[in-house]
């Protein structure tokens, strides 16, 4: 068994930080990319960024020069540093890590149970 567990959300002012944190833990053999969506109420989850088992990173437009993500293997663990928050970054965030079970299967995607964030203008 795979199993994620997120915290760091909360509430925050507009202009303030959060930093969310996902560790995977359990039974596997590889964590390849590793990201975090969003799902703001009455919309479609989408990305927010990700990291390579490398360390080279992808950001949504919408989050660029204010979120960082970043990872650390060692400890099976995702970051984001959101700061300069505003309200319309207002969602549920989620971790979302492709991990392998074994050495000979794929890395499959696996979600976490999501992180309230709310940002209060």
């Amino acid at each position: 068994q795979v199993q994620l567990v997120e915290s760091g959300g909360g509430l925050v002012q507009a202009g303030g930080s959060l930093r969310l944190s996902c560790v995977v833990s359990g039974s596997f053999y590889s964590i390849n990319d590793m990201g975090w969506y969003r799902q703001a109420p009455g919309n479609q989850r989408e990305l927010v960024a990700t990291i390579t088992s490398g360390g080279s990173t992808n950001y949504a437009d919408s989050v660029k020069g204010r979120f960082t993500i970043s990872r650390d293997n060692a400890k099976n663990t995702v970051y984001l540093q959101m700061n300069s928050l505003k309200p319309e970054d207002t969602a549920v965030y989620y971790c979302n890590p492709q991990v392998a079970r074994y050495s000979f299967s794929g890395h499959i995607s696996y979600w976490g149970q999501g992180t309230q964030v709310t940002v209060s203008s």
